[in-house]
């Protein structure tokens, strides 16, 4: 990069190399333009007024870019799914969602860029439920002029491990839920999981479209996933009955189903005793009684997931012992927390 002096009605599309100062008596004192900013026509009336007849720009050589221009470049190959860029500004773009939906973020390739000097990626956790406009990542070129080598490096990893940064969908999916529990079908007690399970499904823009009460009925909890699925279901929830107790036979009847258990057990609290399954492409969550009484739990870290047309690995429960401890704060902050961040 060089600096030379331009007389100022020839400036347009140069770049400035300092901060340019602007005064009005007892009303303002400060930057007309910033250090860096790129002039335009609509700048040289202002910049005359002020008596600036020359200026003294910088003259980017071939291999450099500008700290704008390297933002919007770095952003076109970070920005993944249902993104939009917001600037630039002094170098740096902002990635807001563009719909209700959940965020995933590839950490190492996060790493990757960030490891090549210079250049700055800032993002949210992964997996988190994000609204529309939710601000999700940032990202910036640290000097004013930085090397074009930088920035095609960072442009490279993106090509090979794909975009760091997306906001999936939810799809609108039919949901079946099965109620376990003797004193419940017994009417001992009053069901209170369908209220729970029905706002959390409809509050994903999802449908529950079949429930059935069971109780602690091994060939009725086969015989309705089944059926369940059968129908249309591509989710099926089973509550509670997942413990070690003789009367709690929910997993018994999820494996009779021949679903394929992915997982019982989770290092997660609350919902030590979530269960996740597959019968061919249908998940089958086995909610534990935990749900009933914690406003957020394992459930709400899985479910959205599903929704999002994610297929869980064991990995992935696994991982979830790292951060998965709810400290249940008088205020729930959910997802604005660290919970489920591993």
């Amino acid at each position: 990069m060089q600096k030379k002096i331009v007389s100022t009605v020839n400036a347009v599309g140069t770049v400035l190399s300092y901060d340019v100062t602007q005064i009005i008596p007892k009303k303002f004192k400060g930057p007309l333009f910033k250090k860096g900013h790129i002039i335009e026509e609509k700048d040289i009336h202002r910049l005359l007024d002020i008596g600036k007849e020359r200026l003294v720009i910088m003259e980017l050589s071939e291999d450099e870019y500008h700290e704008d221009e390297a933002a919007k470049i770095l952003a076109e190959h970070i920005a993944g799914e249902n993104l939009k860029c917001i600037g630039p500004n002094e170098g740096k773009i902002i990635f807001q969602s563009k719909i209700r939906g959940l965020l995933t973020i590839e950490p190492e390739t996060v790493y990757k860029i960030n490891s090549i000097g210079e250049v700055a990626l800032t993002t949210r956790h992964s997996f988190v439920p994000v609204k529309k406009n939710e601000i999700v990542a940032g990202v910036r070129a640290i000097p004013l002029v930085i090397s074009k080598k930088r920035i095609h490096e960072a442009v490279e990893i993106c090509r090979k491990f794909g975009t760091p940064i997306n906001v999936l969908p939810y799809k609108k999916k039919k949901i079946g839920l099965i109620i376990t529990g003797s004193e419940v079908a017994k009417g001992r007690i009053k069901d209170k999981f369908k209220p729970i399970i029905k706002n959390k499904v409809e509050e994903y823009g999802s449908l529950l479209s079949e429930s059935v009460v069971v109780g602690d009925n091994t060939e009725k909890i086969k015989e309705n996933i089944l059926k369940f699925k059968k129908s249309g279901c591509e989710v099926i929830i089973v509550t509670a009955g997942m413990s070690v107790d003789p009367d709690d036979v929910t997993r018994k009847g999820i494996k009779e189903a021949n679903a394929q258990i992915i997982s019982y057990g989770a290092p997660i609290l609350p919902g030590n005793m979530f269960l996740l399954a597959y019968l061919d492409e249908v998940a089958v969550l086995g909610v534990p009684a935990c749900a009933l009484f914690y406003k957020i739990t394992v459930f709400d870290l899985f479910f959205p997931r599903v929704l999002a047309d994610i297929k869980i690995k064991k990995t992935d429960i696994i991982k979830m012992g790292y951060g998965g401890l709810c400290t249940h704060c008088p205020v729930c902050r959910y997802p604005l927390c660290e919970f489920g961040k591993s």
